[in-house]
């Protein structure tokens, strides 16, 4: 099932036909939530006017669709910013992650079927050649459509759509989380949910989700 309309795909980008603004705001979103921006990347409203060649109105509305989703910060000052979380606010995300992803997990778990898990599979294949490529936003873009594929299994729109949210908010943290941590094995914990989805192990695969998207972000708080 599609999530509503208000989070496009993961791999949003600008289409014929789409408004000025929503062009602006499904490129900047991709951006933000794939880790292309570093936490507290400053941006100006003149500056996104130019680069998609389009004035300050359509872009001065992409960014306030994006304040509200939390994926931009805009200061009292009028100063605009991706980001950048301290370590409550990580893990109050972190938090949230824990709680709803394992249970998208858990109620995608009875439609798991093998051709899902192959296309898990390769999806985690993917995710390995952009770990040896040391290529993050590749790494982000494939670990997310990951742990989407199962969840769109559960047929729970507006609680992938939370999800997303949060992931959002986090896309720039999870850039500096990728530079900091040590890459000798970032598969591991799918390996695990693979090996869940494909027993059936309902309580082995959401502490399996659970523990892949907690685990890196309760390292920056730490």
């Amino acid at each position: 099932m599609t999530p509503p309309a208000t989070n496009p795909p993961l791999t949003p980008g600008p289409e014929a036909g789409l408004a000025a603004h929503e062009q602006i705001y499904r490129t900047l979103r991709s951006r933000i939530m794939y880790g292309e921006l570093d936490p507290g990347k400053a941006l100006t409203i003149r500056g996104i006017g130019k680069e998609f060649g389009m004035s300050m109105t359509p872009a001065r509305e992409a960014v306030r669709r994006l304040a509200a989703e939390g994926a931009l910060t805009l200061s009292s000052s009028g100063r605009i910013s991706t980001p950048n979380l301290g370590p409550e606010r990580i893990e109050e995300l972190a938090a949230l992650r824990a709680l709803l992803e394992p249970e998208l997990a858990s109620r995608a778990l009875p439609r798991a079927h093998m051709a899902l898990i192959e296309r898990l599979r390769a999806i985690n294949g993917r995710v390995g050649e952009h770990v040896a490529k040391n290529d993050i936003s590749g790494y982000i873009r494939t670990n997310l459509e990951f742990h989407r594929t199962i969840y769109l299994r559960a047929q729970a729109p507006a609680m992938l759509a939370l999800v997303e949210t949060v992931w959002l908010q986090l896309g720039p943290t999870m850039r500096a989380l990728y530079m900091a941590r040590t890459r000798t094995d970032l598969q591991k914990h799918h390996r695990m949910i693979l090996a869940a989805l494909a027993a059936g192990d309902e309580p082995g695969l959401r502490l399996a989700v659970r523990t892949d998207v907690t685990q890196g972000l309760k390292m920056l708080v730490s």
